[in-house]
């Protein structure tokens, strides 16, 4: 099964492997959420929507529906 952003728990890190869409917003791509960078949840919103990340030293806040298209390898 498919790890994404959705699947980390507080304080977890992952390294993004790729899309499972086509529809990624250009933003994100802009802001450093490519392929092999280092991706860290910091905080959830209540009702786990939206998710803050710090992607590669770049802080965002995405919606949930956004992250469960970005896949992921979870780091020990």
């Amino acid at each position: 099964m498919t790890k994404t952003i959705v699947d980390l728990k507080r304080g977890q890190r992952g390294i993004i492997k790729g899309f499972s869409t086509e529809n990624i917003p250009l933003k994100l791509l802009e802001m450093g959420c490519l392929p092999g960078n280092e991706v860290v949840l910091v905080q959830t919103a209540p009702f786990r929507d939206p998710l803050y990340l710090n992607i590669n030293g770049s802080h965002l806040a995405i919606r949930k529906e956004t992250a469960m298209h970005i896949e992921i390898e979870i780091l020990p």
